[in-house]
């Protein structure tokens, strides 16, 4: 019998979910904005409160939300679920925001979004800046077709997919590109936040390989680096 506690903290969002063989036992999720240094502590006292209701001192391990994305929000996440790692000796779980955003869509099964007959690819967008987001790319088995990278977002930046058929677009980062990304084979989908309840199938998946990081040294996934391109007055040579 395995029990997580699950830690997302990567956006705006705080949220916190414990789960027991897959059931959730205790969930709690703030969009109130990014107020992780108070609300995340807390959330996690209640979520240790149900577990002692349930007769445990401590759950099996504790997985958290690794990035890319807000790097204070991911600081704080990752310092907490380490401290608890540290103190109740159990393993640390890290999940990919990317991954938790594609499993939430993939899991929904709606058809009135994904067409019929499959072929649907998925884009987990996180905002950074500007036009700038982190993204990565799956196919309906959660197959990563693209790993995660940092894009500035133009027509053309994911033409070579959308020329094959129909790209799914979600994440805080998919609202701002939907105006430059007007292929017909674009779809975008609302509303869908990386949450600590929809971890549970992903670090439940990882706590049964035994897929665990060193909490001495792990850290955050920030990715900074983004994919520049060359303004169009240098490739003309300084002419307008």
């Amino acid at each position: 019998m395995s029990c997580i506690l699950n830690i997302e903290t990567s956006t705006s969002v705080c949220s916190v979910a414990l789960s027991m063989d897959a059931e959730v036992l205790f969930e709690k999720t703030s969009f109130d904005g990014p107020s992780h240094a108070a609300l995340l502590g807390v959330f996690v006292e209640e979520a240790l409160s149900v577990l002692k209701e349930k007769g445990r001192k401590a759950p099996d391990a504790v997985a958290v939300s690794s990035g890319p994305g807000s790097y204070t929000g991911l600081r704080i996440g990752v310092s907490v679920a380490k401290g608890l790692c540290f103190g109740f000796g159990i393993p640390l779980i890290s999940i990919p925001t990317l991954d938790i955003m594609a499993a939430t869509v993939c899991s929904k099964g709606d058809s009135r979004i994904v067409p019929a007959g499959g072929g649907c690819l998925y884009c987990a967008m996180l905002d950074a800046r500007r036009m700038e987001v982190y993204a990565a790319i799956y196919d309906s088995s959660l197959v990563p077709v693209r790993l995660a990278a940092a894009d500035i977002v133009d027509a053309g930046t994911y033409a070579s997919y959308l020329e094959k058929g129909k790209v799914c677009f979600f994440g805080n980062g998919a609202s701002k590109c939907k105006p430059v990304i007007t292929s017909p084979n674009a779809i975008f989908i609302e509303d869908i936040h990386p949450l600590a309840v929809n971890m549970i199938p992903l670090s439940e998946q990882a706590f049964a390989a035994g897929k665990f990081e060193d909490s001495a040294y792990f850290e955050p996934f920030y990715l900074k680096e983004f994919q520049a391109t060359v303004a169009k007055n240098k490739v003309l040579g300084g002419r307008n």
